[in-house]
């Protein structure tokens, strides 16, 4: 792996995240990156966060737009409650802050004490779970459904209504909103290697792949021979369509787990139009690429979001983050 030591990847990283975007606060030390105009007057502030690993999710999602803060965590750990806190009295300009936290038992329930602590210290906190993986419900760091690919979609739309200055009952709302009407499915080709273990964390033979894979490695719904692009696609839509049933145009993600080249991920998307196209589910906006990923795994994931005109509105709305930008 392209590292110095396992113990220092995270801060190595950061330092390279500082160096690489200046219009952003990287505190290194306290495991906090911020948008440099915050707290921004009259605004909602974002802070979402999660364990390193998964990258650009969150800090490359800080800035206009999207979120006010983002605190990364030791690698698929989750943070600790004090990042949390010191990342909200960062961006707090008075106005409350939204937590956009995926559904892992560590996030939760660290999340769920730093938005004590934080409104102990006067700051106005709302919570925001997001759960919107089909493959499994309850699994190795879970209770409940695994919060992947919709906490972009999340983060971009709540995002954006709080650049408008919406406020705080109504970013939340609406982040639920985009909670409610989305879902995943994740495929893995191959395992990931974290840098602690210095090789695959579990056991993928070749010619295999994990139907429903978590973002962490989790085991999903079943191994199979390998399939061709076709073949999962089919899968991993009807697994989404199944449990979704749209009765709008939706927003689709198609992403890629880290290790898995442009060059495939379009083949793949192309396929994953066809099957909706063959369902009837129109599709209004598409974002393909390494989004939200499990540092160097082979694989893909699907998310799909049936989308009102508001939060179309909202999605095209302007954004300059590191990872995501447009409208500007």
């Amino acid at each position: 792996m392209l590292m110095n030591v396992p113990e220092t990847v995270v801060a190595d990283a950061l330092r390279g995240m500082a160096a690489a975007h200046p219009e952003l606060v990287v505190d290194v030390d306290n495991r906090v990156v911020v948008r440099r105009d915050a707290p921004v007057a009259g605004k909602v502030a974002l802070v979402s966060g999660g364990g390193s690993g998964h990258e650009p999710l969150h800090g490359g999602y800080v800035g206009p737009g999207m979120l006010d803060a983002a605190c990364p965590g030791e690698v698929f750990t989750s943070p600790v409650p004090d990042q949390m806190v010191r990342a909200a009295a960062a961006v707090d300009s008075g106005e409350g802050v939204l937590f956009v936290v995926k559904n892992y038992t560590g996030d939760v329930l660290n999340f769920q004490m730093a938005a004590e602590l934080a409104e102990d210290e006067g700051v106005q906190v709302a919570s925001v779970v997001v759960n919107d993986d089909v493959a499994v419900t309850d699994s190795l760091h879970t209770a409940g459904r695994r919060g992947t690919g919709a906490t972009l979609f999340v983060e971009k739309i709540a995002g954006a209504a709080a650049e408008e200055g919406a406020p705080l009952d109504r970013v939340a709302e609406l982040a639920n909103r985009v909670v409610e009407s989305s879902r995943s499915f994740g495929v893995a080709l191959s395992a990931c290697g974290t840098p602690a273990k210095g090789g695959p964390m579990f056991d993928l033979p070749a010619g295999e792949l994990e139907l429903g894979v978590g973002i962490h490695g989790e085991p999903g719904r079943e191994r199979r021979p390998m399939m061709t692009a076709r073949e999962i696609a089919d899968y991993a839509v009807d697994a989404v369509l199944a449990d979704l049933n749209p009765r709008q145009p939706v927003l689709a993600l198609v992403n890629g787990m880290g290790g898995t080249p442009l060059l495939e991920l379009y083949g793949f998307g192309a396929e994953v139009h066809r099957v909706l196209g063959e369902r009837g589910v129109p599709v209004a906006r598409t974002l393909l690429g390494n989004y939200v990923t499990s540092l160097d795994m082979a694989g893909c994931s699907v998310t799909l979001c049936q989308a009102d005109a508001e939060m179309l509105r909202l999605w095209d709305a302007p954004v300059q983050t590191a990872a995501l930008r447009w409208g500007r």
